[in-house]
């Protein structure tokens, strides 16, 4: 069983809200390429997300079906991988002061994948989820330093325009009225 977990400096709100949108799977999810939602409201329970995964000429269309959800702190899912079977995979929220500790735990559930699960499969399955909460933690921070940098702006604006409208009163000119 691949259990991994990442510390990422964000609030758990801010994860759920990447890990919530169906569009972004193939964005944090290693070894996808394009993914679509294709049942359901992502990511309600029976939901699915229809994604393709590339290697050279070779295109594979899977499936994952949301199983399990706790909005804000958990995502029970199933991957399909054709042949190989299907896998459990688990990503639970956790508050750690003002960020988020997300755990990922994932494991063979049906099919001959369970069958081929041996240690080298697993250093495998460890270096794909280490990849993936990097890629994870790069979406929430990069969004949470948009979000920051652009309320800074508006922070710097507002004395500029404060100072402007006193102005235009009559005040700060130096004279007096």
């Amino acid at each position: 069983m691949a259990v991994r977990h990442r510390l990422i400096k964000v609030s758990p709100q801010a994860v759920w809200a990447v890990l919530a949108d169906g569009t972004r799977y193939a964005e944090w999810v290693v070894g996808t390429s394009s993914s679509e939602p294709v049942r359901g409201l992502w990511p309600q329970v029976g939901s699915a997300i229809e994604y393709e995964i590339r290697l050279g000429p070779l295109r594979l269309s899977n499936e994952t079906v949301v199983r399990y959800c706790e909005e804000g702190s958990e995502l029970g899912l199933e991957a399909r991988a054709g042949v190989l079977g299907t896998a459990r995979i688990s990503v639970r929220l956790r508050p750690w002061g003002p960020y988020c500790l997300v755990v990922v735990d994932e494991h063979p559930l049906q099919g001959v994948g369970g069958a081929l699960h041996n240690v080298g499969v697993e250093a495998l399955i460890q270096l794909r989820h280490r990849a993936m909460l990097a890629r994870l933690a790069g979406l929430c921070e990069a969004r949470a330093e948009e979000g920051a940098e652009a309320e800074a702006r508006t922070e710097a604006e507002r004395p500029t325009r404060l100072h402007g409208r006193r102005r235009a009163a009559g005040h700060g000119t130096g004279g007096h009225a």
